[in-house]
């Protein structure tokens, strides 16, 4: 069993609602509070409430009996939706926030990257930060002096260290916040997702910094809503749910499971009947569409994933050879793939009056993650239209580790993604492992693809 870096036992945060947080009141404060104090009482006595009475003030708990144990050396993602506890747990465990019950034990030295511009007074400079930052985080002076060309560079902030950081833009102060947390060389590094506002080309720089503290046994906890990230560089996930921990396992499991959630509370079923038609008339009518991924269906696909669809129809009289369809758009109304029996060769000769459905099954979608939207059609031979609706449902394709290379996909490679495969080389040149390692190890990405 390897050394516990991170301890939490029952670790609980419950916030007031309705009432202002309690901060740090001068003398002067407290004098006008006595002061007043009569007058509010009145005035809380005329509107029928009076601070004290016994009513109890609502509350809200952030995070309630996390308990977990986490090794030194690994690289553990927290996934949950918004509001869900994550900030709160992060806050907890870098002791910016003191919580109500339970208790955290952290064995070294700790770097955070929790909110942007975290530790940097925007009156001074990109240099005068780095130096007040770095000392917050433990850094000596001589330790700093000799990793700030490293820090400014990997920040990509040479023009700008000498600008008052109220100058910056969101992402160079997360860039320089990051920097110096990763050159603190921290035992645990706390990230939250401050990271999603930098370009492609930073966050693969910072998602290798978090592969090269794993190589050197140091234990990073990532919070991000990009899945693709999380899987890609985390071994475990904990997933945060209502401040409790829903799961807590191998990242693929875990994953899989936080995507069912939203199928299971999400419509799967769209009522077509009341639609605006494009064309109608037909003696076939759609009534409704029905998303069957996964378990209880869901709205949600993964890229190279599989997809399937139940198109619920009602026939007024006999129908010979009707052809049925499913078009998809992206969000510019770009067709993507128009998909229907007569092309697949899917014959039906005859449908009877009454209700049905018809499935449609994609094997692999291999479309880049983004929102995407079906159109349905029913058609006959002539051609006759017997009914389309435009727009009708819409699904989110998540990013995925399609290649298995650890690099995951991205919109900007274009609208869809290929099975394909490289290599090997040819003439003369020989592949070699030390080629091979050199290559996985890089963590530049070439100009062209940023």
């Amino acid at each position: 069993m390897g050394v516990i870096a991170i301890k939490a036992e029952a670790l609980s945060k419950q916030y007031r609602l309705g009432s202002a947080a309690q901060s740090y009141q001068s003398l002067r404060d407290v004098i006008m509070q006595v002061a007043t104090y009569p007058l509010r009482t009145v005035r809380g006595l005329g509107n029928g409430r009076l601070k004290g009475s016994g009513d109890p003030e609502p509350s809200l708990w952030a995070a309630k009996d996390i308990s977990f144990e986490i090794q030194h050396g690994e690289i553990v993602g927290i996934i949950g939706r918004n509001g869900a506890g994550k900030s709160t747990l992060l806050k907890l465990l870098s002791r910016i926030t003191e919580p109500s019950s339970g208790w955290v034990e952290l064995r070294g030295r700790i770097g955070t990257l929790l909110e942007v511009g975290t530790g940097f007074h925007p009156e001074l400079t990109g240099r005068e930060n780095v130096f007040l930052n770095g000392a917050i985080l433990g850094m000596g002076m001589t330790e700093i002096r000799r990793k700030f060309d490293d820090i400014v560079t990997f920040a990509e902030v040479e023009k700008f260290i000498d600008t008052p950081v109220k100058h910056y833009s969101t992402g160079m102060a997360v860039r320089l916040g990051f920097s110096v947390a990763a050159h603190l060389e921290p035992d645990i590094l706390l990230i939250d997702e401050v990271l999603a506002v930098g370009d492609a080309g930073f966050q693969k720089k910072c998602l290798g910094t978090m592969g090269a503290l794993r190589e050197k046994g140091r234990t990073v906890l990532f919070v991000s809503h990009n899945l693709a990230a999380i899987e890609n560089h985390c071994s475990r996930t904990i997933w945060i749910d209502e401040g409790r921990i829903r799961e807590d396992g191998r990242t693929s499991d875990v994953v899989k499971k936080y995507l069912a959630s939203f199928g299971s509370e999400q419509d799967a079923y769209k009522d077509l009947r009341t639609m605006e038609r494009q064309k109608a008339g037909g003696a076939i009518r759609y009534t409704g569409l029905e998303f069957l991924n996964g378990h209880s269906g869901q709205e949600i696909v993964r890229t190279g994933e599989r997809m399937a669809l139940r198109l619920h129809y009602t026939v007024t009289e006999p129908v010979s050879y009707p052809y049925f369809g499913v078009e998809i758009y992206n969000e510019l109304g770009t067709m993507i793939a128009s998909l229907n029996t007569w092309s697949s060769g899917y014959e039906v000769p005859l449908l009877s009056p009454g209700d049905g459905f018809i499935d449609l099954e994609v094997d692999s979608l291999t479309l880049m993650p983004s929102q995407y939207y079906l159109s349905v059609w029913l058609a006959g031979v002539g051609p006759r239209w017997h009914d389309k609706i435009d727009r009708c449902a819409s699904f989110d394709v998540e990013a995925r580790d399609y290649y298995g290379s650890g690099r995951g996909v991205e919109r900007k490679f274009g609208l869809v993604v290929f099975p394909c495969r490289w290599g090997p080389l040819g003439d003369g040149h020989e592949h070699t492992n030390e080629l091979e390692t050199q290559v996985s190890n890089t963590d530049c990405q070439p100009d062209i693809l940023k």
